[in-house]
């Protein structure tokens, strides 16, 4: 036979456990409502001040990355205390190489097949290669990336320029005319990406 001491504690977790399946319910029904019902915005009432979110943009120095998004979640009032709730969007998945300038590169040097073995590492680091050959309208003295001034080349060539341990410059007379993008000129010094990453 069971004693009521032992009987009686199962009651009240059994309850309690009642309580947090009823609370998690109605929080999984307002998530859902939330979720696909916050994206239909009433306009507003003829005569209401309030403005809607301004959109938040931000601009990754390194890569030249632009994202836009809207703030976590905004409550507006309209008269007669009319309530929208807008939920924020997740922000885009960026896929490798996504917001780098494409590379062309260029063998400057003596050894056979360097613009190649230098693509290969262009690639490994994010960036999208577009063609590979010699340079051979002169001697370049060192490893260096190369971009337009004034454009988004410039951010992403210093960081190509940081990955290979290369010079960076802005482009000379020679390849001025040279398609859009950045250009890596390789030559004997060349190093490759950093090991320390």
């Amino acid at each position: 036979m069971t004693s009521p001491e032992s009987a009686s504690p199962s009651r009240p977790a059994k309850a309690a456990g009642f309580a947090l399946l009823g609370v998690a319910a109605v929080a999984l029904i307002i998530g859902v409502v939330s979720l696909f019902g916050g994206g239909d915005e009433t306009p507003p009432v003829a005569g209401s001040s309030t403005p809607p979110p301004p959109v938040q943009t931000t601009t990754s120095e390194s890569a030249g990355e632009t994202s836009s998004s809207a703030p976590a979640a905004t409550t507006t009032t309209n008269p007669p205390a009319a309530t929208t709730t807008s939920v924020a969007q997740p922000p885009p998945v960026t896929q490798p190489g996504a917001g780098k300038v494409p590379v062309r590169v260029y063998n400057n040097s003596t050894i056979t097949g360097l613009a190649v073995r230098a693509a290969d590492e262009v690639r490994a680091n994010g960036w999208t290669v577009e063609g590979t050959g010699n340079y051979s309208q002169g001697t370049i003295p060192t490893t260096t990336v190369y971009y337009r001034p004034g454009t988004d080349e410039e951010a992403s060539a210093k960081e190509l320029a940081a990955v290979l341990r290369a010079r960076v410059e802005a482009r000379f007379d020679g390849i001025q005319g040279s398609a859009p993008g950045i250009i890596l000129i390789v030559t004997n010094d060349f190093q490759g990406a950093s090991k320390s990453k």
